[in-house]
């Protein structure tokens, strides 16, 4: 089959899955790369791991994962080395080529960026290759940062137009408690990506009633839900992950959308840095809701000073329900009626 026909799959692979006492799980990386060449025919694969800290503090003999910014940069540095040799060294023994992507936020941030790095991730699936990609935490400061490769994982799997999303994690999927403390917790088999049940989950997850970690997995599903990428979140076996690619049922299945958004409308929604925040009352909230553009007579307060080209939220009620472009500087609002224009705009 033509590489560019193939649909393209984006599996994430969690710290507490890819490390096993200190070191890369080398079963799981012979399992993985087994798989992948089965069903190399079928799918182009997209591998975002995480592991490069753990490993790196393990060498460096951190006591536990480290807190401050500087120690982080340090294991991850020393760690990264040790990860994607493991993972070369694997794929190499099958005759497959991976390429070594490391992402900062401001590489989505930036919209010309943000061509770039869709345009290099493209052209690798486009020759066969599969990019193995991490946060770079190395040069990545608070500002840089997307915090955890799940949601990093959406990103990437709304940049290469992925036909789904799996995360592979240490639980066996969503549960509505945690498993480990609460004995009348429920494995969640099926959710809507926009569904109030999951929304609820993530607090849940937050204040530590739920699972650890998970509510930016929730969150990741959301992202890509919204992009009409489904996410599927199982354990780690050989036999759950051939039966995620397989779309079979498996973990915890979050749905998707069927509507179709342009990519660079997908940027302004998830990639774009908003500048400020514009608060609108309830008619203009119902004008975009409508498809039209933002105008100035409904807008209410604007939080802080921005230029035209920068990215903007909106909100109404105290919720964000849109981001868009700005077509004015916040000087001009009271002399212009655009201020951003509905190609320009997107609902959240």
């Amino acid at each position: 089959m033509n590489i560019k026909n193939k649909q393209n799959i984006v599996i994430k692979i969690g710290t507490t899955s890819i490390i096993k006492n200190n070191k890369v799980d080398s079963t799981l990386l012979k399992n993985l790369v087994e798989l992948v060449n089965e069903y190399n025919n079928k799918y182009n694969f997209v591998i975002v791991t995480s592991g490069a800290v753990g490993l790196g503090a393990s060498k460096l003999n951190y006591e536990s994962r480290p807190k401050s910014l500087k120690k982080l940069q340090v294991a991850s540095a020393v760690g990264q080395i040790e990860l994607i040799n493991e993972y070369e060294k694997e794929f190499n023994k099958s005759d497959m080529n991976i390429a070594q992507v490391l992402i900062t936020k401001n590489l989505i941030d930036d919209r010309e960026q943000f061509v770039n790095t869709t345009q290099a991730l493209n052209e690798l699936l486009s020759q066969g290759i599969i990019p193995v990609i991490n946060e770079n935490d190395v040069v990545a400061t608070e500002e840089l940062k997307f915090g955890d490769n799940d949601r990093l994982s959406a990103i990437v799997s709304i940049i290469v137009d992925a036909e789904r999303l799996i995360i592979v994690t240490n639980k066996e999927g969503l549960y509505n408690f945690n498993p480990d403390n609460n004995k009348d917790a429920k494995k969640i088999d099926y959710i809507e990506y926009d569904s109030e049940q999951l929304n609820d989950l993530i607090p849940i997850s937050q204040k530590g009633q739920g699972i650890g970690g998970f509510s930016t997995k929730i969150m990741a599903a959301q992202i890509s839900g919204f992009s009409g990428i489904p996410t599927q979140i199982i354990s780690w076996s050989k036999d759950n992950l051939k039966k995620a690619i397989s779309n079979e049922k498996v973990g915890t299945y979050i749905t998707a959308s069927s509507k179709k958004i342009r990519l660079r409308k997908l940027w302004i929604a998830y990639g774009m840095a908003p500048v400020s925040n514009i608060e609108i009352d309830e008619g203009a909230k119902s004008a975009l809701e409508k498809n039209a553009s933002l105008l100035s007579k409904g807008v209410i307060n604007i939080d802080s000073s921005f230029n035209m080209g920068d990215g903007l939220s909106v909100t109404f009620d105290q919720k964000i329900i849109a981001k868009g472009i700005a077509k004015i500087d916040s000087n001009s609002i009271k002399e212009s009626n655009l201020v951003v224009h509905k190609d320009d705009l997107i609902i959240l």
